[in-house]
C-alpha cells in the first residue's frame, strides 16, 4: 500500500509539474526524482536547467533566420503598446510558450513607459530597441533576457525580441489599435500578423470605432507618412496617410473623411511581422 501511494503521489506531482513549467515527461521526472517529490525544489531546478540550456541555444541559434513571430498590442488609460517578437516557425509562433513571452514583453513595456512618463500632460512617443528591450523586468523581477532564455529552452527556436512603441496620449487625444488576425476573445495582449496605432481627436464621431476603422486602413494600406489635410492624391502610389482614399470608404480621402466628422489625426505607427526594416516610423 505505502508502494502505491507514493506512486500515486508522484503521478500527482508529475502531472501538476508538468502543467505548471510545459516541461517534458522525461525532464520532470528526473526534477522530482532529484528531489524526493518536492515539487518547489524540482520546478526551480528545472527552471535553472531550462534557463542555462536557453543561454547556451541562444548563442548556437543567433545567427538563424526569425522572420515569423506575432505583433502584439496591449491597451491601457490613454496608453499603448505595441510590439514584434520573432521566431524560425509558425508552429512556434501559435504555441502557448512564446504567447507568454510575447505578454511578458507587452506588460514590461507598459510599466516601462509608464514608470518614464506618469500622468500624461502632452503625446510622449517611447520607442525601444531589441536590446533595449532585453534589460527591460517582469513584475517577479526577472529580466526580459533571462525570459527569453526561458523559451529558447523550451522551444529550441531562435526567438527575437524586435522591437516596440509605447504611446500616451492626453486626455483630449485617444489611441486606435488594429490588430490583423487577432484571435477573438482575447483580453488581454491582442496579436497577429500586423497591427498599427493611431492618435487622433475623434470630433463627432465615435472614438473606439473610429480609431479601428483608421487602424485597419493603416495595415491595409501601408502609409509612410502622415500627409497634410491639405494635400492631392498622387493615386495608387500614394504613400501619404491623409490623401488616400479611405478603406473604409473609397470616394472619399482620409482626409475628407476626418473633415467630416471634426477629426484629426496627429501620429500613427504601423508593424507588419518580419519586414525588412526593423526601424519605427520616427
Amino acid at each position: 500500500m505505502a508502494l502505491c501511494s507514493v506512486r500515486r503521489s508522484m503521478r500527482t506531482h508529475l502531472a501538476k509539474l508538468r502543467k505548471t513549467t510545459g516541461y517534458s515527461f522525461s525532464n520532470c521526472k528526473k526534477a522530482l526524482e532529484t528531489f524526493k517529490n518536492d515539487v518547489k525544489q524540482a520546478e526551480n531546478w528545472l527552471h535553472e536547467q531550462a534557463q542555462k540550456e536557453g543561454w547556451s541555444k541562444a548563442v548556437r541559434l543567433e545567427g538563424r533566420r526569425a522572420k515569423e513571430g506575432v505583433i502584439a498590442q496591449l491597451m491601457g488609460d490613454r496608453v499603448a503598446v505595441m510590439l514584434e517578437v520573432n521566431c524560425e516557425t509558425d508552429f512556434v509562433a501559435r504555441n502557448e510558450t512564446f504567447h507568454s513571452l510575447v505578454r511578458d514583453v507587452a506588460f514590461a513595456t507598459m510599466a516601462h513607459h509608464c514608470s518614464r512618463t506618469g500622468v500624461q500632460s502632452e503625446y510622449v512617443k517611447t520607442v525601444l530597441s531589441g536590446d533595449d528591450l532585453s534589460k527591460l523586468c517582469v513584475c517577479e523581477g526577472a529580466s526580459l533576457a533571462e525570459r527569453l532564455a526561458l523559451a529558447v529552452g523550451r522551444l529550441g527556436e531562435n526567438i527575437a525580441l524586435r522591437r516596440a512603441v509605447a504611446l500616451g496620449v492626453p486626455a483630449e487625444w485617444h489611441i486606435g489599435s488594429y490588430v490583423h488576425g487577432a484571435s477573438l476573445g482575447q483580453t488581454d495582449v491582442a496579436m497577429g500578423r500586423y497591427g498599427a496605432l493611431v492618435v487622433f481627436q475623434s470630433g463627432q464621431g465615435e472614438a473606439e470605432t473610429m480609431g479601428r476603422k483608421l487602424g485597419q486602413h493603416i495595415v491595409g494600406e501601408a502609409p509612410l507618412s502622415l500627409g497634410s489635410m491639405e494635400d492631392l492624391s498622387c493615386g495608387d502610389s500614394e504613400t501619404r496617410l491623409l490623401p488616400q482614399p479611405f478603406l473604409a470608404e473609397p470616394s472619399k480621402t482620409v482626409a475628407q473623411f476626418l473633415s467630416e466628422q471634426g477629426a484629426r489625426v496627429l501620429d500613427f505607427v504601423r508593424f507588419q511581422c518580419g519586414e525588412g526594416d526593423h526601424d519605427t516610423k520616427q
